[in-house]
């Protein structure tokens, strides 16, 4: 069965990211590109089974929308949506149809992320007790394009919190409570470019933090449990090599030389390589979703709770307090 791809967004999202690694799967062909303006064609041609939204972030909702309503399956970029209520209203309507409905949270395949759930799965670090991620730059201009103007969608946590917050779900689910700073550090930015999340898990704490202002980045990863430390630094490999023209089936796509250095309780070391990341490992598994009926790679609800969680950090940010994240919908 071979699923006909129509990709909606000409910008690096569509032509970095997802182009290549769709044309890297046996049983999707990429059979039409447009851009958010000129979509309507694309989404009504009977040909296309599977509608691919890279767009800006306001756009996802009703592209998406439109898209299922056409009768397609449809992958969405993240933020999934600019609301839970409209990521909501996109989850019903997929159920109604009877499409399979799709986040793009490839950093689920990051090599140091895989390497992270290896090791907190295998048990060798204890109990955490202490989860760190940092994702810093060193950004002093203010970039042109639609991510740092003042409009909904835009800004440092709506880029990287949906990322960093789905890699701490999978690690360990939904947490108790919230405690945010969101703020803009650059005198001239008109959206927020710092952020840090402390999220409460009974007595373990998970900090997620993003800097625009760190020429010297913290730690990728920093966990720390009853049994050991993990500290990984620099980031994964494979946004680098598709921006470089490289894909999937190249040689050594998805390797890094960091390793991440484990610190047992006796104040011994041990270097820890990075597993091979794996972004194509989406798109396998969404064809095989379409093909056999499967589960999706990634559940929409689990973008959902991302977008729950991210709207409880801007309230404690605004009212400057903890915020509890059981007791909300």
């Amino acid at each position: 069965m071979t699923i006909r791809v129509g990709l909606i967004g000409r910008g690096v999202a569509g032509t970095v990211y997802h182009a290549p690694l769709i044309k890297a799967v046996a049983e999707l062909d990429l059979a039409g590109v447009a851009g958010y303006g000129d979509a309507a064609g694309l989404i009504a041609d009977p040909a296309i089974d599977l509608i691919v939204v890279a767009t800006p972030n306001l756009t996802h909702f009703p592209l998406a929308r439109a898209a299922l309503e056409a009768g397609k399956h449809v992958v969405v970029e993240k933020p999934f949506a600019i609301s839970v209520a409209e990521a909501d209203a996109l989850i019903a309507l997929a159920n109604q149809r009877g499409k399979v409905l799709c986040v793009f949270h490839n950093r689920r395949w990051d090599g140091d992320f895989l390497t992270v759930r290896a090791l907190v799965e295998s048990g060798r670090l204890g109990e955490i007790m202490l989860f760190e991620a940092h994702w810093d730059r060193f950004r002093r201009a203010i970039q042109e394009g639609w991510r740092e103007v003042a409009a909904e969608g835009a800004g440092l946590l709506a880029d990287l919190g949906p990322h960093m917050i789905d890699q701490m779900l999978l690690l360990f689910g939904s947490p108790d409570a919230i405690e945010a700073d969101i703020t803009a550090q650059r005198g001239d930015a008109a959206v927020d470019d710092y952020w840090s999340l402390t999220f409460h898990y009974g007595c373990r704490r998970a900090v997620l933090s993003a800097s625009t202002l760190a020429a010297a980045p913290r730690p990728r990863f920093a966990l720390h449990g009853t049994g050991a430390s993990f500290v990984k630094y620099g980031l994964d490999t494979q946004e680098a090599a598709l921006r470089g023209g490289r894909g999937p089936g190249d040689t050594g796509f998805g390797q890094s030389s960091d390793d991440g250095m484990l610190t047992l309780a006796d104040g011994s070391n041990a270097k820890i390589a990075t597993a091979r990341g794996a972004y194509a490992s989406f798109y396998t598994g969404l064809a095989a979703a379409i093909r056999d009926g499967g589960p999706p790679p990634v559940d929409p609800a689990d973008a959902r709770e991302g977008l729950r969680l991210i709207a409880l950090a801007r309230q404690s940010a605004e009212e400057g307090r903890r915020i509890g994240c059981r007791d909300t919908g």
